[in-house]
Formats: structure tokens, C-alpha cells, sequence
């Protein structure tokens, strides 16, 4: 991993000797994410706000994407130091050239960073290719680490040996490993063998403050007032299941002829789905939205009848846990999910929403008959709405969830 010819002399100094330690009980971790606000993402979110509101340590950020041209996002607002790097990696495994110097670069520079502010910890992001960093500092400094693991990541790591083993090695040598759900902390549990006293499970929030219904009589701004709208946010990924839904859409439109469909995000299946949308004819039925700001996302929330996330395992790619469906309930929206990963945390099914099958694109009778039929139901749809709120605002309020998240990332597993 070293490379002391292109090193610079502050870098060789960190290499030669052990990080000093504050002689001092304070907490000094060094959180490191390639993943960032205003980079889009739901980790990125997760960590930006969890890390903004826990004041039991200090701490820097060490964290990837310069901030974005007219982003409402501004570092130097921020509660922590926030150091901005290059993290960008094309390949998280080392069976190529490209991605053992990209490794050989961040573990360099991270190793002088940890010296340089005097780390007695690292929070890593994810078990690849942040928690492997991680492994490797501990390895050669001592200084212990946790990593936070989303559900997808350590799933898609079992399709490739190298993966597989890099992240068994990750999770296996970590101190503490944060489970986002209940369903990733099974699979750590089953397919990891990772004991449970080595887990904590700590889910992401919401702010309930920013995320807010809309005021009763309030008109639309963004939608038209004619139609019912269906809303479903995230990036554009087969296992997000927008095909589902669209596939669907001509049966919805048979019993709801206003419906609207609207999209917001973007990814590698939107030229797909584009294809799809004109091969069944639903132009005037489906709004690709692109990618949005928080505010103009809040509004799609307060303006939309209903929030559909028609989630499915794609192999081994699954939901992790799904943030937008808080979000969409903070806005006091009742939400359709798919029975998939880690979606039903998210969800108090029968009471704020429904889980429903989304497997099959083909087969979408189960998620129209639930979108239907509460289309169908003002009563049920206003219930739903109101319980989402409360579910949120007394579960999954940021504030609420900073306190446990004290507990949740001491480093101590007792």
C-alpha cells in the first residue's frame, strides 16, 4: 500500500509513526463517506444529519464531491469540520490497476488525516470501499473503527468472491457494525456469522420540521389541481420497480382516469423506462421529474395522493430501508411499498401504508388492486395520512433519533 516516492514529506512523516492520541477521554472520530450532501443519496443524508445533531464528540468529516454550483448545502455551516476529498473509485475490489492506486491514494491520505487531527476512531460509511480504509489503519495503526452497512451493499458483495472476501474481512475486524434495518441486521447475523453483541441496529429519520404536511386549503403549485398523483422518489434502478407501477399504470387509468404518475430521480433506467411509458401510450399519464432540491422534493410529497415505492429483489440487490417513505410520511402521505428488504421498518403496514408484492413487473395485480382501492377511499387515505405523521414524528424525528445514535456509535459493545 505505500508508495514512498510519490509520498510528500508531511505524508512520510505520518507513515513512520503511530498517530498521537489526545491525552484526553473526548471522542475524536474521523467519519469518512465518499457519499455527501449535496450529492444526492440516502446514506450520504443519513450520516449529514445523525453527525450534525450528536454532541458527545468532536469530530471531522472527511467526505467526498465538492460542493455543487447553487447547491443549498453549505459546509462551513455545518456543525463539524467538513474536509472535502477526492474519493472517487470506479471499482471497489483490487483486481485492477486503477482501483489499487485509488486505494493506495484515500489510505494514504486518510492515514495523514487521522494523524493530523488526532483520530481515536473512524466511523466508516460503508463496509466498500470506506470500511476497508478503515481495516487497513486498524491493521497498521490500532485505532479502532465501525461501519455503518445498508442492506444492498454486503447482498451484492456475495455475488463476487473478491468482494466477498474484502467485505467479510471489513465486517469481521470492525468494532461495532450499524444496521439500518432489522433485515440487514439478519443477514449480518445469518449470512455474515457476525455475533449480535457486535450489532447495533440504529435506523435512519427524517425531519419532521422540514417535512411537513401541506396546510389545509393550500392549492397545488407543482401538480394540477385535476388529477391524482402518484409519487415515487429515488434513484432510477431496476430494483426501485418504477416498471412495475408503470406497467400497471393502464389498469389504474381504466378505474382512475386522472391519474398522474410522477417520477422524481434519475439513474440508468430512465431511457428505459421512457421507452416503456411511450410503448404503453401513458405520455399524458407519467411526469419524469429529473433530479430536485429538498424544497421542490417536499412540495412534490405535500401535493401528491399517495407515495408508491414498488420495490423488489433484483438478485441480490435489494432495498436496503428507504428514506423516501419517511419523508413522504412526515409530509403526511400514506405510502405502498414493496414486500422486499428492509421496507416494512419503514412502514406500519395497515396503519400508515400497505406492503404488497412487487416482484414481477409482469404481474402487477397486487400493487394496483392497494393503489386502487385507496384512491378509491378518501376516508382511508386521510387515516392513513394522519397515522403516517404521527408514526414518524414520534419514531423517526431526527432529534429523537440523535439520543439513541450516542448509545448506538460508543465503540464499546458491553
Amino acid at each position: 500500500m505505500e508508495n514512498t516516492e510519490t509520498m510528500t514529506v508531511e505524508e512520510r512523516d505520518s507513515s513512520r509513526s503511530v498517530p498521537s492520541r489526545p491525552h484526553t477521554l473526548a471522542r475524536a472520530p474521523l467519519v469518512l463517506s465518499e457519499i455527501f450532501p449535496p450529492t444526492k443519496g440516502g446514506s450520504g443524508k443519513w450520516l449529514s444529519e445523525i453527525y450534525a445533531r450528536i454532541g458527545c464528540f468532536s469530530g471531522v468529516m472527511v467526505v467526498g464531491t465538492p460542493p455543487q454550483v447553487g447547491s443549498d448545502f453549505d459546509d462551513q455551516r455545518y456543525p463539524k469540520p467538513i474536509l472535502r476529498e477526492d474519493l472517487s473509485m470506479s471499482f471497489r475490489g483490487l483486481a485492477n490497476v486503477s482501483s489499487l492506486f485509488a486505494y493506495g491514494r484515500i489510505f494514504r491520505r486518510v492515514s495523514h488525516l487521522v494523524r493530523l487531527h488526532r483520530a481515536t476512531e473512524i466511523h466508516a460509511a460503508r463496509p466498500l470501499f470506506e470500511g476497508l480504509v478503515a481495516r487497513w489503519i486498524k491493521w497498521r495503526w490500532g485505532i479502532p473503527y465501525l461501519c455503518f452497512v445498508h442492506g444492498e451493499d454486503i447482498n451484492v458483495a456475495m455475488t463476487s468472491r473478491e468482494l466477498s472476501l474484502l467485505t467479510a474481512s471489513v465486517l469481521n475486524n470492525a468494532d461495532k457494525l450499524i444496521a439500518n434495518s432489522s433485515f440487514t441486521q439478519e443477514l449480518l447475523l445469518s449470512d455474515w456469522r457476525i455475533p449480535l453483541n457486535r450489532i447495533q441496529l440504529m435506523h435512519p429519520g427524517v425531519d419532521c420540521e422540514f417535512f411537513q404536511p401541506l396546510p389545509v386549503c393550500t392549492p397545488r403549485q407543482f401538480f394540477p389541481q385535476d388529477r391524482r398523483v402518484l409519487l415515487t422518489v429515488g434513484r432510477l434502478q431496476e430494483r426501485k420497480g418504477h416498471d412495475t407501477l408503470l406497467m400497471g399504470m393502464p389498469s389504474i387509468r381504466e378505474r382512475h382516469p386522472d391519474v398522474l404518475y410522477a417520477i422524481a430521480g434519475d439513474g440508468e433506467q430512465r431511457p428505459k423506462l421512457q421507452r416503456l411509458v411511450e410503448k404503453l401510450n401513458l405520455q399524458e399519464h407519467v411526469r419524469f421529474l429529473g433530479e430536485i432540491d429538498d424544497s421542490k422534493l417536499r412540495q412534490c410529497y405535500r401535493e401528491s395522493d399517495l407515495f408508491v415505492l414498488p420495490n423488489r429483489s433484483v438478485g441480490k440487490d435489494v432495498e436496503g430501508f428507504g428514506i423516501v417513505l419517511l419523508e413522504a410520511q412526515a409530509c403526511g402521505k400514506p405510502v405502498i411499498a414493496g414486500r422486499s428488504g428492509g421496507t416494512k421498518d419503514a412502514i406500519d403496514d395497515g396503519e400508515t401504508g400497505l406492503l404488497v408484492d412487487c416482484q414481477n413487473p409482469e404481474s402487477p395485480g397486487e400493487l394496483v388492486n392497494a393503489i386502487c382501492d385507496l384512491l378509491g377511499n378518501a376516508e382511508r387515505l386521510r387515516v392513513f395520512g394522519e397515522a403516517a405523521r404521527s408514526f414518524v414524528k414520534n419514531t423517526f424525528h431526527w432529534p429523537i433519533l440523535a439520543q439513541q445514535a450516542e448509545h448506538a456509535l460508543a465503540l464499546s459493545t458491553q
